[in-house]
This record gives C-alpha cells, sequence and structure tokens, in this order.
C-alpha cells in the first residue's frame, strides 16, 4: 500500500533573511525538551513567544499542552479554548507574521475566524498580537532600538520593524507602556515562559552590509518579565565580541541563572543552509537557579558536554569550546606575557584603507601595503609611528574569514615587512623588531596551528583586533618555534593535540591570500 506523505508545511518556509530566520519545528522542540516536563500538564502555566514569525513556538507548545492536559480538561474543545485563550500568547514581528502565526496556531488568519480551531476568541488578533509602532527618535536613533532615522523613518505603507516587543517600556513593579490596551495586558501578565528567535541585526546606514546588532535587547527585556524561564536561539557572537554588545556580554557571563548553552559554531548545523558568521546558540535561564552552567557544543557529529562556569579566571569572555579549557589553563599557567604587547591598534600609520600610493617608486618614498596590494608613498605622509618605518616588523589583514568550514586557517598568511615600508589600517603591525630573522621567527609562530587556536578561541567573526591576540602568549624569539616543540613546552596531551589539529589547518607562509 503506497503511504502518502504530507509535509510539515513549517519546515518549507524560506527564511525572511539570515537576520530573520524561521525555525525549524525539531529545533523548537529541542529547546521546549530544556523545561520541566510538568508545565506541560499544569492548566495555569503560561507562555509567550514575543518574536513570532512563523507561529511554530506556539503551534508546538499546543501540542504538547493538548496531551498533558487531557486527563484534567477531558472536553477537546474546552481544552482547546482554555489553552489558547489562557496560555499561549505571542507578539508578532509585523503584520505578514502575525496572519502567519495565526494560521499555523489557529488554523485561521483570524482569531475569531469560521475556520478557526479555537472559538473562545472575540477579535481577529486573539492572543497573537501585532500593533504597527514608530521609532521614537533622538539624535538620529530610535530610543528604544537604536535604528537609524536614515533608514526607517519610513512610509506609512512600509514595514517599520518597530518590533513591538522591545517598543514597549518595562520597569520592575509597573506596567509596561504600550499604544495598545490588548498588547499591554500581555505584557503585564507573568509568564512561567518566555521563548522564541528574535531579529538578528538591524542595517545602521552604513556602507554596504554594515548593521547592528538587535538580538540582546530582546534578552535583556525578556529578562525584565521576570518569568519563571527564558529560552531564545540567538546569534553566538556576544560569546566575544560584536558591535554595541560588551554590556550584554558582561551581563550574560555573570548570571548564575544561566543554566544551559547549545552552540553551533557552524549555523548550518542549527538552519541549513544559512550562515550565520560566528555561529548560532540557544540557552536557558531559569530565574530560581544559581550554579555551572551545561555547555553543550555541537559541530557536526561531534558534540561536546562539559558543566562550567562560564567565565573562567582572568577571561573578560566565553570560551565555546569545551576541550580546549584544559589547554588554556596549561598555557595560563606559565602566566606570560601576552602577544597583544606585540599587536599594534588600527592605522598602525595613520593611513586609512582607501589610500593607494604610487604604482611606481620615487625619490623618499616607502613601500605602502594597502589592500592586498604594494605601491609607494613619500615619507612625509606618515606623521604616525614614523620610527617604525625603518624597522622589521609583520604585517596581517584585520579581516579574514570567520571559519565556518572546519578545519580553518583563522588568520590570513603574515607578511614580512622590510625596513622602509608602511601599510594602511587594512592590516595590524607586529613588531616592530630590530633584526629579520627574530621577525621571521615570529612570523613562523603564527603560522603554527598552536598560535591560531588561542586566537580562535577570541576570534568568532572574520574581524580579528589587536584583542583576538589575547591568550597567545610570547615566546623567545631568537628561536623558531614549531608546532611539536610548543606542544612539548605545554604538556599537551595527544588527545589535545589532536583536537587543536582538528580545529586548525596547516599554514604553507608565502603570499598572502585574498
Amino acid at each position: 500500500m503506497k503511504t502518502t506523505y504530507y509535509p510539515d508545511v513549517l519546515t518549507c518556509l524560506a527564511n525572511l533573511s539570515n537576520d530573520e530566520v524561521f525555525t525549524p519545528p525539531n529545533l523548537v522542540n529541542e529547546m521546549l525538551d530544556m523545561l520541566p516536563a510538568e508545565l506541560w500538564s499544569n492548566p495555569d502555566a503560561r507562555f509567550l513567544d514575543p518574536v513570532c514569525k512563523s507561529g511554530v513556538f506556539l503551534r508546538e507548545m499546543a501540542k504538547r499542552l493538548m496531551a498533558g492536559l487531557e486527563t484534567k480538561i477531558p472536553d477537546t474543545q474546552e481544552r482547546i479554548n482554555h489553552i489558547f485563550r489562557e496560555q499561549l500568547f505571542g507578539i508578532a514581528i509585523t503584520e505578514l507574521t502575525s496572519l502567519l502565526s495565526r494560521r499555523s496556531v489557529y488554523c485561521s488568519k483570524t482569531a475569531n475566524g469560521k475556520y478557526s480551531v479555537c472559538d473562545a476568541f472575540s477579535d481577529e488578533q486573539g492572543n497573537i498580537r501585532y500593533e504597527r509602532m514608530l521609532h521614537e527618535w533622538k539624535n538620529g536613533k530610535c530610543v528604544y532600538c537604536g535604528a537609524s532615522q536614515e533608514v526607517y523613518d519610513r512610509d506609512g505603507a512600509l514595514e517599520t520593524y518597530a518590533y513591538n516587543f522591545i517598543h514597549t517600556t518595562v520597569i520592575a513593579g509597573n506596567d509596561p507602556q504600550s499604544a495598545e490596551d490588548k498588547l499591554t495586558k500581555i505584557l503585564n501578565m507573568k509568564f512561567d515562559v518566555i521563548i522564541g528567535n528574535p531579529p538578528y541585526q538591524l542595517s545602521d546606514g552604513g556602507a554596504g552590509a554594515s548593521a547592528m546588532p538587535i538580538y540582546h535587547k530582546f534578552v535583556q527585556h525578556a529578562k525584565k518579565l521576570n518569568s519563571r524561564y527564558l529560552t531564545m536561539i540567538i546569534p553566538s557572537r556576544w560569546f566575544a565580541g560584536g558591535r554595541g554588545l560588551d554590556e550584554f556580554r558582561n551581563e550574560m557571563l555573570h548570571d548564575n541563572s544561566i543554566k544551559k548553552i547549545v552552540d553551533y559554531p557552524i549555523s548550518s548545523d542549527c538552519f541549513p543552509g544559512v550562515e550565520i558568521k560566528g555561529g548560532v546558540c540557544y540557552f536557558l535561564w531559569n530565574r530560581d537557579y544559581s550554579g555551572f552552567c551545561e555547555i553543550r557544543t555541537i559541530k557536526g557529529e561531534n558534540i561536546s558536554v562539559m558543566e562550567r562556569s562560564l567565565l573562567e579566571n582572568a577571561c573578560n569572555i566565553f570560551i565555546r569550546y569545551n576541550d580546549a579549557i584544559p589547554i588554556l589553563h596549561k598555557v595560563q599557567n606559565y602566566k606570560e606575557k601576552s602577544f597583544t604587547d606585540l599587536v599594534s591598534s588600527m592605522k598602525p600609520f595613520g593611513l586609512r584603507t582607501y589610500e593607494q600610493g604610487c604604482k611606481n617608486s620615487f625619490n623618499g618614498c616607502i613601500n605602502l601595503y594597502a589592500n592586498n596590494t604594494e605601491s609607494f608613498i613619500d615619507r612625509k605622509e606618515i606623521i604616525q609611528n614614523a620610527d617604525w618605518i625603518d624597522k622589521w616588523k609583520i604585517y596581517i589583514t584585520r579581516a579574514y574569514c570567520a571559519g565556518e568550514d572546519f578545519p580553518h586557517q583563522i588568520l590570513n598568511k603574515p607578511i614580512l615587512g622590510k625596513p622602509n615600508s608602511c601599510c594602511t589600517e587594512t592590516y595590524l603591525l607586529i613588531g616592530p623588531f630590530e633584526n629579520k630573522q627574530f621577525a621571521e621567527n615570529v612570523l613562523i609562530y603564527i603560522s603554527t596551528r598552536f598560535f591560531r587556536f588561542l586566537v580562535l578561541l577570541v576570534k568568532n567573526t572574520q574581524d580579528a583586533p589587536r584583542k583576538v591576540y589575547q591568550f597567545v602568549p610570547i615566546q623567545d624569539f631568537n628561536q623558531e618555534w614549531t608546532d611539536e616543540k610548543l606542544y612539548k613546552k605545554y604538556g599537551l596531551t595527544q588527545e589535545e593535540i589532536d583536537f587543536i589539529e582538528s580545529m586548525i589547518r596547516p599554514m604553507e607562509l608565502g603570499k598572502e591570500e585574498e
């Protein structure tokens, strides 16, 4: 007998963008599995998805509640009405997603429509609300979300992206202030669970694809509602860096109520076909918990699990790889100076990226490294760190691929900078050094897997500023360092060596990569 396959339509949706990603049902259920099972048989438990796109979170929770409450509310229609009217609540991110969410949850784009499975609603929105809101501008930015007035002060026919959830004021002990009474009523409720997949970033009006993160604002806003449990799936960039994320990272890493983090360094392992630089993670925050966090890292078929603190000693970032912790401890036990002492800040010679120089040499010129090309510039134009010009140094590009593929190179190939040379801000400068041999030994050290592995612990986007070198120790550069010598010096086990080499591929020195 032929079996007809009916796919779940919510597994077939195309993503809105890499910033607003639909959540697959299987991933939603993995997140729901972190919650206590007794919630699904509690008729008084309340659940909120404040960032509804497809309605998949509410739909999957409804399935669990329908099964869990069967003995307490035997009548099917009565049970449906109770769950949808008294337990499940959503706030959509746009008008379109509000319609999609209601269709997924109520089986009708209007909650009180003819085909709605719930017959207890008197209005079209039901408990999945959306109200068109406007940004509140001050000095060219929205006071709630930081959106650029230049980009988002739009005609009334266009979507404002003034997301309802974060465009309200929530103050502990006070009612949320909102433009609409029913939305205010929802935000004033006490929830057992807040769960969702927020938008990730907004264009900031800068050049190209310049954008600012926004997902952290949803997490911070949700915490103000003080639910028992909070779980969201967000980009992992907050672990170590990211524009405007320092305060958020500090809050998260000092929050002992975070009970679990599930991290996907390769985003496509979580969201098939979607590339999000630095990967994605979801977490469980438990208001009544305080202790170590279970860190689960999933990379392809490899899964690593460890209970540990979110912050290691002398660290201001989160070390995402459990297997890296003992390696880092062995290195830190030597208490050596950090390689950051040798790395310049941005614009080593004060030259912007667009500085091109001349194709041909001339009297009084020096070599200029700019955008992976070599040209010439007048020495007199260098007004910053001019004393570095005549010394040996190393140039390394500040930007390089974030590392979605493994094993990865992590850093671009370094360039030996001869005396009588300078660079634009495309590069950072390492040094300067008094002699060629010393500089070459540093160059070889950078090429080791050991060196680049320690950089990987901090670098989870394509940006590689000075701080990504913070865990790398300075060596005695009167000698050449190889991986074998470094593994032996720090007493690494074969298992630890294998882990490093599974993460980092060899680097052959030579011409830099594009």
